[in-house]
């Protein structure tokens, strides 16, 4: 199955300001880029490189005025949706890989030691890895409402007192309780594409969801739709939606202009089938 993704973002800048910008996808077994583009108006040179948790980010030095990223890409992914393991066993810490200790931590957004006296109070009782996580998400997707209004720092905690949040909030909160419940768990941006359910007419943003460490390996879990979804494309992961932001700023600037798409197309197309139309 072939999914076209990408973004177009456009600042205004009032100096010559740093710039880092996480929007290109990794390649992965689940995921594969065919074919991409990407667009900087003015001409700037872009450094990429590999941060510590093996996301590819571009560094690059924005001008004074307006600066715009286009990125365009075609990927093949898995026609099946997020798997449901619900045997899966809890991996005590004792038996965790030493790499996957960070993710056991708190962090900036992501402040699990809080929630520990009612993660094990809501959770505790349950029996398995999966069951417990799964828990989880189906408790956050029932007491807690999508609503837009937070804001970049905007933590966790924030959102469980206020019962609401967006999809980067929910994955904070399943890393969140997942994490005081002893779980390796890190929070997951990317491309979500609109397959296989209703039609949406909101428009298309990147995504956030989490993946927790059961039994070997990393799974992956959606509080925000809690059922399994075809077509993810992972961008960044990292502790919190800190590392994982699809710009970083040394300084002000103005969003002008925003854009995602995620779209499953033809399996042979390529881009030069299709020119892209944005609008500004």
């Amino acid at each position: 199955m072939r999914v076209r993704i990408g973004c177009s973002i456009e600042y205004e800048f009032p100096q010559p300001t740093p710039l880092l910008m996480a929007v290109r996808p990794p390649q992965m077994d689940n995921h594969r880029l065919v074919e991409e583009q990407r667009v900087v108006t003015p001409n700037i040179t872009l450094h990429d490189y590999t941060d510590s948790y093996r996301n590819t980010i571009w560094r690059l030095m924005a001008p004074e005025g307006r600066v715009s990223v286009v990125y365009d890409a075609l990927a093949d992914v898995s026609p099946i949706g997020d798997l449901i393991l619900p045997y899966l066993p809890k991996t005590p810490v004792e038996s965790l890989p030493d790499e996957v200790i960070v993710f056991t931590l708190p962090s900036r957004l992501c402040p699990s030691d809080l929630f520990i006296p009612d993660a094990w109070e809501l959770f505790g009782n349950i029996v398995g890895g999966w069951a417990q996580v799964q828990a989880v998400c189906d408790w956050l997707h029932t007491n807690v409402l999508y609503q837009k209004g937070t804001i970049s720092t905007t933590t966790a905690w924030d959102s469980y007192q206020q019962r609401s949040g967006v999809c980067r909030d929910f994955a904070h909160l399943g890393v969140s309780f997942c994490r005081a419940l002893n779980f390796p768990a890190r929070y997951v941006c990317g491309y979500l594409p609109d397959i296989n359910i209703p039609f949406d007419p909101t428009p298309m943003d990147f995504h956030a969801w989490f993946e927790v460490y059961i039994d070997g390996a990393w799974r992956t879990f959606d509080a925000r739709h809690n059922f399994p979804r075809v077509g993810r494309v992972l961008i960044a992961r990292g502790r919190d939606a800190v590392d994982t932001a699809f710009s970083t700023i040394y300084g002000n600037a103005q969003l002008v202009n925003f854009k995602v798409w995620a779209d499953q197309v033809q399996d042979e197309l390529r881009l030069s089938d299709a020119p892209l139309q944005i609008q500004t």
